[in-house]
């Protein structure tokens, strides 16, 4: 499975390889990660549908990840990814609104990397 995590948090990226070692040495899983939502962009651009899941931050710098959801599912012409929203805020209002425009799943900071392995692998 192909993820690619977006977020303007740098040190995500060790984070995200340190829990998911195993997985990763096994060959169930492989990250790519984006610093913003442009760069996400630039990305998919160049690795046409090669992600398969996407998690996407949504309060960053520039271009948030409710605008870069709605990028990829207004823009995308290969099937759509699966994207899952991340944020440290978990109000209803926010959450509706990443829901309506398509996301497909919502996850709190800080990450429960148990329930977000299991979401991944279930699908």
């Amino acid at each position: 499975m192909k993820v690619l995590v977006v977020d303007d948090e740098v040190d995500i990226q060790d984070l995200f390889l340190q829990k998911f070692r195993k997985e990763i040495r096994n060959g169930e899983i492989e990250f790519s990660f984006a610093t913003s939502g442009e760069n996400a962009l630039v990305y998919l651009h160049e690795h046409e549908s090669e992600a398969i899941l996407i998690l996407s931050d949504i309060n960053m710098p520039g271009m948030s990840g409710i605008e870069l959801l709605r990028e990829i599912v207004e823009k995308n012409t290969k099937p759509k990814p699966i994207v899952m929203m991340i944020t440290a805020y978990g109000d209803d209002e926010t959450r509706n609104k990443a829901l309506s425009l398509g996301a497909d799943d919502f996850l709190n900071k800080p990450l429960d990397f148990g329930d977000l392995k299991e979401r991944l692998f279930k699908r």
